[in-house]
């Protein structure tokens, strides 16, 4: 397992995560100005979150999505050690000691050694 060191506190948005299942219908509208490689996406709920643009057949409007992906991100303090499971678009996929998981952006963390995480 690799791990991380949160170098920069991340707290995840004010508004519900959202999930999306491959094949689903949803909308697409504007880029991210931070993070040009999401989009908008609003589900037929009515719901919206970020998600990679990369995972859409289409690149604004109608789209079919290409694979599952849940919004949800991670609070996480600055030195709490994570444990991280896969990356896309510059953020990582991680679980904390409780157990949690979600997004943390890369550049909150320092990738370290696999015996450094062991420890924490």
């Amino acid at each position: 397992m690799r791990h991380a060191r949160v170098v920069v506190a991340h707290r995840a948005p004010d508004r519900p995560a959202i999930r999306i299942a491959r094949g689903e219908d949803v909308t697409l509208g504007e880029r991210d100005r931070d993070w040009p490689q999401f989009v908008w996406t609003t589900i037929a709920e009515g719901h919206g979150g970020w998600v990679p643009a990369a995972l859409f057949d289409s690149e604004q409007g109608s789209a079919k999505a290409l694979s599952d992906y849940d919004t949800r991100e991670l609070d996480a303090r600055a030195d709490e050690i994570v444990t991280l499971h896969y990356e896309l678009a510059q953020w990582w996929w991680a679980e904390n000691a409780l157990g949690m998981q979600g997004w943390i952006p890369a550049r909150a963390l320092e990738i370290l050694d696999d015996d450094e995480g062991e420890d924490a």
